[in-house]
């Protein structure tokens, strides 16, 4: 049986946890910013080892948006680290953000990611055993959940996507607007539906594209 589902705006699970870059409490690490937790079903799998090599290249992109990123796999320490050079050999880049080693599969179970029964020794278990833990979380200042991604074990997950996300997560924090498909930095905003047309007029004096009533087109805001 699964635990309680996570849905977008749960409180993120906090958690206490050994990683990488030494003991973490999740909700102190993430601070007053966003967080991404990307988890992995087991070391030395040949999808996640060409994921967890791009994120580290893209990781500046990451910092400039005040975003944290943290990766998760059940097995433990040590092999994380054997696995790091394998991804600086294949991928060009190491990890240059913790990786959590849950040993004990509490933060997967946490994250609704393995069913509660599931115990034992991590290294025994098999990549398909864990397949269910591959899942993008996205966290906010807030620490509420903005986006859930699963990916199944075959398809190499689009980081692209997530920064694009990211960015339209930002953008709608902190203006009342939406962004339509497949925005793009730069490009048109919907003003909210949450806005009527009264405050629109106050807050866009040049007024707006509305192709329908409901369809509300405008610049994006300066931030």
């Amino acid at each position: 049986m699964h635990p309680k589902a996570l849905a977008l705006n749960d409180t993120a699970p906090d958690f206490t946890v050994q990683t990488t870059e030494g003991v973490i409490q999740f909700h102190d690490w993430i601070g007053d910013g966003w967080a991404v937790l990307f988890s992995h079903p087991k070391d030395f799998t040949p999808v996640c080892t060409t994921e967890l090599g791009y994120m580290a290249r893209i990781k500046p992109e990451f910092d400039r948006r005040s975003v944290k990123i943290i990766g998760l796999s059940v097995d433990p320490l040590d092999r994380h680290a054997d696995w790091a050079s394998d991804i600086a050999e294949t991928q060009g880049t190491a990890p240059n953000f913790p990786m959590i080693a849950d040993v004990d599969y509490n933060v997967s179970k946490l994250y609704g990611m393995l069913p509660a029964p599931v115990s034992g020794d991590p290294t025994k278990r098999t990549a398909a055993d864990n397949q269910t833990v591959r899942t993008v979380f996205v966290i906010g200042p807030d620490k509420k959940i903005k986006l859930m991604l699963i990916y199944p074990m075959t398809t190499g997950r689009n980081f692209d996507e997530v920064l694009r996300v990211i960015d339209s997560l930002q953008l709608t924090a902190r203006h009342k607007v939406a962004t339509p498909v497949n925005w793009q930095q730069g490009d048109d905003v919907i003003i909210a539906g949450s806005v009527s047309d009264e405050e629109a007029k106050k807050q866009y004096p040049d007024g707006w594209k509305a192709p329908k009533p409901y369809i509300r087109i405008v610049p994006q805001p300066k931030n």
